[in-house]
């Protein structure tokens, strides 16, 4: 069982040492000592009966190399406070989420967190952690919705002002048409990547949904497809790690030299960069969004602290490029970017 110290028997046990330590006669020595004894054994009967602090993190993510670094900052985070946390991933199923998030709040969970990829289908579940005073985080996506919710705050990025810097960064490179590419359906966070690099871009922008990164044969091949139909497309951007490799190896197979760039980060994708195969991606420390979120909770349930002002807790938007791609290269190595 995890055990979480009080302040108050710390604080109890500490002064009575100190007066031991100033105390004269023997007498009042021995019996400065057993008031410290008993001292001692009162705060080991609090600590032993301590409450336990359970928090659920709960996403519509997989098990990829996106979410796995996510898992990773959330069971650091729970280790590192000794709590227990518990991590479940949807795999993009919106009712296998809300029906997560209902049986966290049924277990008695003391705080939840949970990304919001579909808002709409889990609006239900969520009203019942705020109805039973769970303190309730939101990471990843929604970033513009978390206060409408009941949130403490939302840990993330602003992904209006990601794409509008993915767009900006293909225009300067000299792309007049762009496909953008998404790879889950229903999800508002790469809506959006592709509608803010619309804004920027200055130029067309063709918007396609793929079947999704679990079959990359498929997804490259439908991508390869909507380039082949329009000779014009000079510019790509992926909202993944998975779906941007794909797609700059779509415009090599078709011979088509073009500026390239995916969100999140991955290996490959930074090997990728690494060697000229792509131009840039966009990072939001996906470690950070899964501690972060643990700690805020932890602190609003044991010392009721809140973060952000109303705010989001921004995470990113941050580029890896060849200016910086080997330093963030031995982080990925590690798991911890």
């Amino acid at each position: 069982m995890k055990i979480r110290k009080t302040w108050g028997a710390v604080l109890g046990a500490s002064a009575l040492l100190m007066l031991a330590a100033c105390g004269g006669s023997s007498d009042s020595t021995d019996s400065d000592e057993a008031a410290t004894e008993e001292a001692a054994t009162e705060d080991t009967a609090e600590v032993t009966a301590g409450e336990d602090i359970t928090i659920s993190v709960i996403t519509h993510g997989d098990d990829g190399v996106f979410w796995s670094v996510a898992q990773k900052g959330a069971e650091a985070a729970g280790a590192a406070l000794g709590i227990t946390m518990y991590y479940q991933g949807a795999n993009n199923n919106a009712q296998d989420q809300a029906q997560m998030i209902e049986q966290a709040v049924t277990d008695g969970a003391d705080g939840i967190a949970v990304s919001l990829a579909d808002p709409k289908a889990l609006d239900g579940a969520l009203k019942k952690v705020v109805a039973a005073g769970i303190p309730l985080i939101t990471l990843n996506s929604g970033s513009d919705l978390f206060k409408g919710l009941g949130a403490i705050t939302h840990v993330g990025q602003d992904e209006t002002i990601a794409g509008r810097g993915a767009g900006e960064r293909l225009k300067a490179a000299g792309g007049t048409v762009m496909l953008c590419a998404k790879q889950e359906q229903s999800n508002v966070a790469l809506e959006t990547r592709c509608n803010a690099a619309a804004e920027t871009f200055g130029g067309k922008v063709i918007q396609i949904t793929t079947s999704g990164d679990a079959d990359r044969v498929a997804q490259q091949a439908e991508i390869k497809a909507a380039m082949d139909a329009d000779a014009s497309i000079n510019a790509f951007l992926g909202t993944g790690p998975i779906i941007g490799v794909d797609g700059a190896n779509a415009a090599a197979e078709l011979g088509r030299v073009m500026p390239t760039g995916g969100f999140d980060l991955s290996t490959e994708i930074l090997e990728f960069i690494n060697t000229d195969k792509m131009t840039f991606t966009i990072d939001q420390q996906q470690f950070l969004q899964g501690y972060l979120a643990v700690v805020f909770l932890y602190l609003n349930i044991t010392n009721k602290n809140t973060v952000g002002g109303g705010l989001p807790v921004m995470t990113g938007p941050g580029f890896v490029d060849k200016s910086n791609v080997v330093a963030v290269q031995e982080l990925v190595g590690k798991g911890t970017r």
